[in-house]
């Protein structure tokens, strides 16, 4: 991808033709063109030049930011060129404004009075007003460059619209003026004062003056839009203190640290660049790369990452990464890439706006013809025509979205909140559904150990009490020995309680022959025996569970813990229940999403009954319980079929899913920027983040909707009253100098109050109750007991503990073979809680015996993911 700086654009009719030139050159995939920022990014296979040929051709100049440059293209792009050149032409205008109008209207409408020599000279006060009108229009010569290139490049734009409406007065008022002075060598003077009265030298003038005036109240609105990624940019280090290998201190620039540098950080000095501290503590605030205000304790061993602020004592850290790698890079990247892209809403703005111009035109020319027609004179009809065309306002059509998707995005990169591009953020507040993974993002994915229940062979009410503790010793230290092998967050659980009870358990034992079952369990052999851990199903096969057992593992899982059966030398062992607890704020977030009538889904690997203890205590209503991590894309493609999905997980174990989704979201990405799979990355790992992201997406939605409703209806209303259409009812007519006025007010208003969008609250969830009160009354009457939710789910589950239904016969259709017959089997001894299955194709029914409360509906799914059809459950 190359990036251009792109000059002469002055409306989104400009932003068009300059996309439609390079997009149609060969070979080019991608070309977007940012009005705001004057930049482009192109991707494909072509030559700059051949680029920059097809932007010179559309009638504007490109530039490509070169090596150099490149190592600044954000400052470069976001560098304000503008404001100072408009600043200086506004001034002079200003003036010499004033003083035409003075020689105009002041003294020709209020009866100001003239110097004496120029009393009654109407030609020398017409004279006077044409030299002023000239060198104002001189002054403002680059509204006219750009508006009749555009002319000539067949693509108008809002300078066309100016310099017509300037130019067409001008001509006219020279015309009169010179049938004045003929009229004068004639000797008959008296024409003079009815000409006179046809000079509109003020309006040609006047008109440029308050265009710039909108101009520059809009160049410096647009200058603040930016204000977030220039905040970042500046937070960029320009130097670094590094230690050499003789110990001693030196301030480099920071271009000249390299990965492994030790660099030393005193107190109340931002870090230079992301790296690990070897020597010291400290705290350091976060903010500008998380959002988090609170600052974060740092000793030994912790990360530490570029423009953060160390706020107490000396460290000295090893660099890990530099340059365009470091964190603060990544982000500065992600924002100013999304700056460059567009929102499908802004795609169609823009296709508006390259209409919007010439349809203008062509109603302007209407009105001067109307006009005449119905007897007007040849000024008036004019005066009316150029009203038309300077009161139109392209420009602000052209901003709407753009200003406020930067401005957005801004408001997201103070909350830790990064939106990979425009479409992202446009489409996040479109969401009907969000699917949450459980461990890591409902929960604190630092699942802990919680119960310990040893077999009955090995401790029983004999056995003293030194005896029991001395075999629990021996148990826990087995499976930490097998689970030290397994990276997975349960086993990492089992591991780190097995260290802290046994030691050093990696001492003596090791496993021999480890594997992994995916979905199942884990097994290897520890000095000479087959130790086994994992699901009941997997651990049954090998080793006879008794009743009582399965009992307390179903009251285990009830409660949200996860239990873990194992078995040594196909004897069962015992049981480790593991559970995960819910993070503060995950009950609050998904309410909020509920409340913003977003469906809310859980998927879990864990078993149907932990799972839904877990749901109830989030507050989650709908649950995919026992998915592998390969099946979760399966689901996020079938909730698709239902509505447009958001899929929140880790952006790893997730990566499948995340990527599948109408928008993925990676929550508690840290310092992980470039995420590939994820749209959205989340700094913090707040479920709260994700429920902020919609409500910023639907916030700026709102916003945008607004300014170009505002824009269509401002477009609506003054086009027809400037054309006169009020005259007859009203006696209402508008000057094209305060057609003008109105028109730079216009694109003021517009861009202001996406500005207005820097004060948005993204925690602020009063306005998301106040939109679906009636929803939140339903749900409210619906289900008055939510909060006593996960009681009556353990209360009535353990009441059924002892009435499990030791079978169950399904009558299934469409088996005809052993064939059939097997692959029911196989799917229904799948199921966590099914200890026996016989099928019978030619009776077409399947007997399951159970150990486990299995609910009809799971057996029925089973079954019929493998196409075969349940007709009854009994």
């Amino acid at each position: 991808m190359e990036k251009y700086v792109i000059t002469g654009m002055s409306c989104a009719a400009c932003q068009v033709r300059v996309e439609k030139a390079v997009n149609a050159l060969k070979g080019v995939t991608e070309c977007n063109v940012s009005l705001l920022t004057n930049s482009m990014t192109v991707e494909g296979n072509v030559l700059s030049s051949d680029i920059i040929k097809a932007v010179e051709d559309a009638g504007y100049q490109a530039a490509l930011l070169d090596e150099e440059s490149q190592k600044n293209d954000d400052e470069e792009v976001l560098k304000d060129k503008e404001t100072p050149i408009l600043k200086k032409r506004l001034i002079f205008s200003i003036v010499l404004s004033l003083i035409l109008v003075y020689f105009s209207m002041g003294h020709k409408t209020f009866g100001f009075p003239l110097p004496p020599f120029l009393e009654g000279n109407y030609i020398a006060v017409g004279t006077i007003q044409m030299i002023l009108c000239v060198i104002i229009m001189i002054i403002n010569i680059r509204i006219y460059f750009s508006g009749f290139s555009g002319l000539s490049h067949k693509a108008p734009n809002a300078d066309s619209l100016v310099a017509l409406g300037s130019s067409a007065s001008f001509v006219y008022s020279a015309f009169a003026l010179g049938i004045m002075v003929l009229s004068y060598v004639k000797g008959s003077p008296e024409k003079n004062n009815l000409f006179y009265d046809e000079l509109y030298f003020e309006s040609a003038a006047v008109i440029l003056t308050l265009i710039n005036v909108g101009k520059m109240l809009e160049a410096r609105i647009k200058g603040k839009t930016t204000n977030a990624l220039k905040n970042l940019i500046k937070l960029v280090a320009k130097n670094a203190v590094i230690v050499d290998e003789n110990g001693a201190e030196k301030e480099v620039e920071i271009d000249k640290v390299n990965v492994d540098d030790v660099f030393v950080v005193k107190a109340d000095e931002r870090i230079p660049v992301d790296g690990v501290i070897i020597e010291g503590s400290s705290s350091v605030d976060e903010s500008s790369i998380t959002g988090e205000s609170i600052p974060v304790e740092k000793s030994e061993g912790s990360s530490v990452y570029a423009a953060t602020l160390n706020t107490s004592g000396d460290i000295k850290c090893k660099a890990t990464r530099v340059g365009k790698d470091t964190t603060l890079s990544q982000i500065i990247t992600v924002v100013s890439d999304a700056a460059e892209t567009k929102a499908p809403i802004g795609k169609l703005a823009d296709k508006i706006s390259g209409v919007f111009v010439p349809i203008v035109m062509c109603m302007s020319l209407f009105t001067i013809m109307a006009w005449l027609i119905n007897g007007a004179g040849f000024g008036y009809a004019l005066a009316r025509g150029v009203a038309v065309l300077v009161i139109s306002c392209p420009c602000a059509l052209g901003l709407a979205t753009p200003v406020a998707m930067m401005v957005g995005n801004g408001v997201g990169v103070k909350n830790g909140i990064l939106y990979k591009n425009a479409s992202i953020l446009e489409s996040t507040g479109k969401c009907d559904i969000v699917v949450l993974d459980k461990t890591g993002t409902i929960t604190k994915g630092e699942p802990v150990v919680t119960d310990i229940l040893l077999a009955q062979a090995i401790v029983d009410s004999e056995s003293s009490q030194e005896e029991n503790e001395a075999a629990e010793f021996e148990f826990v230290k087995l499976a930490g020995i097998l689970e030290s092998k397994s990276t997975r967050p349960l086993a990492k659980a089992i591991a780190t309680y097995a260290s802290s009870v046994c030691g050093d358990i990696d001492s003596g034992l090791d496993v021999e022959d480890f594997s992994v079952i995916p979905g199942s369990g884990l097994e290897g052999t520890i000095d000479g025996s087959v130790v086994r851990c994992g699901n009941f199903n997997y651990i049954s096969k090998y080793a006879n569970i008794p009743e009582e057992v399965t009992k307390k593992a179903y009251g285990f899982s009830i409660r949200g813990k996860t239990p873990l059966f194992y078995a040594k030398d196909n004897n069962f062992v015992g049981i480790i229940a593991v559970a995960d607890t819910i993070k503060d704020d995950s009950a609050q977030a998904i309410e909020e999403l509920k409340n913003m009538g977003i469906r809310v889904v859980m998927i879990t690997g864990d078993n149907e009954n932990t799972a839904r203890a877990i749901a109830a205590k989030a507050g989650v209503n709908e649950v995919y319980a026992g998915v592998l991590p390969e099946n979760k894309k399966e689901i996020v493609d079938q909730l698709m079929k239902e509505g447009k999905v958001i899929m929140v997980g880790d952006g790893i174990i997730d990566a499948d899913s995340l990527d599948a989704a109408d928008v993925g979201l990676a929550i508690g990405a840290g310092t992980e920027i470039a995420v590939e799979s994820a749209d959205i990355v989340l700094m913090r790992n707040s479920l709260l983040d994700v429920s902020g992201a919609v409500r910023l997406s639907k916030g700026v939605l709102d916003n945008i909707h607004q300014n170009l409703f505002w824009t269509f209806i401002y477009n609506a209303i003054a086009i027809p009253v400037a054309a006169g259409c009020l005259i007859a009812f009203f006696k209402i007519t508008i000057s094209p100098m305060f057609g003008a006025a109105v028109m730079s007010l216009s694109s003021f208003f517009v861009v202001s109050k996406a500005l207005g969008l820097n004060i948005f609250d993204i925690r602020d969830a009063s306005k998301d109750k106040k939109k679906l009160g009636k929803n939140a009354r339903k749900k409210s009457s619906d289900d008055d007991d939510d909060d006593d939710m996960e009681n009556e789910i353990i209360v009535s589950s353990l009441a059924k503990v002892e009435e499990i239904n030791k079978t169950k016969t399904l009558s299934i259709e469409g088996m005809i073979s052993a064939h059939c017959e097997n692959t029911v089997k196989s799917a229904l001894e799948a199921v966590e809680g099914v200890e026996e299955v016989n099928v019978s194709f030619e009776n077409k029914t399947a007997v399951v015996k159970l150990n486990l409360d299995v609910s009809d509906e799971i057996l029925k799914k089973a079954v019929e993911e493998k196409d075969y059809k349940v007709v009854e459950i009994n």
